[in-house]
């Protein structure tokens, strides 16, 4: 497995705004949530071994802040036709066995991902209520093999920063390592292999 960091979009830039299906079809917008406290959007995916190593962590931590009035958002950007692995029916199988409890969404046109520069799964990006983007980066320290418990410990902190109201400085802010975005042929951004 490959890994590639994510782009480090600039701190400030507010949210794309998104209308996705999610895996049965349903629809599903960032303007559903509005009034929210603050919002996470994680590019993911249902085969890549380093989201498939913090995917129970990351539910328990979504289920935590979503009762903090935080939204929680996921979307899996992977060419599902060259990768049938990240089918919305497979999609289907990891929100019941990774236990989300949040929006599993499709980005067929990859152009969210685009949208976000998002460069790899997982992909983490915290927006405060406003829409603004707080915080880009890892989950924690761990990774598949290096022996650092799942914590979730950098995305826990920038959202109780974000729900307090405090600035989340760059320098602590550390790209997310991951397999990268399965581009379809010839959709590939022009960031792709800069991250």
């Amino acid at each position: 497995m490959a890994a590639v960091n994510s782009t480090m979009l600039p701190l400030g830039t507010p949210a794309p705004e998104f209308a996705l299906p999610d895996a049965d079809g349903n629809t599903v917008s960032l303007g559903q949530f509005d009034g929210a406290t603050a919002y996470l959007v994680a590019f993911i995916c249902n085969h890549c071994p380093y989201v498939l190593h913090l995917r129970k962590d990351l539910a328990r931590l979504a289920d935590e802040y979503q009762h903090r009035g935080v939204a929680v958002i996921a979307i899996n950007a992977n060419d599902a036709e060259c990768y049938p692995d990240d089918s919305p029916e497979r999609m289907k199988s990891q929100i019941f066995e990774a236990g989300y409890t949040f929006p599993y969404l499709v980005d067929e046109s990859q152009g969210v991902a685009k949208a976000y520069r998002a460069a790899c799964t997982p992909d983490f990006y915290v927006f405060d209520r406003d829409r603004y983007l707080c915080y880009r980066g890892q989950f924690d320290e761990s990774r598949p093999g290096n022996g650092v418990s799942v914590t979730g410990s950098d995305v826990r902190a920038a959202l109780d920063a974000t729900l307090e109201g405090e600035r989340i400085l760059d320098d602590v802010q550390k790209p997310s390592i991951g397999c990268n975005i399965k581009w379809k042929p010839g959709n590939e951004p022009d960031y792709f292999g800069k991250a």
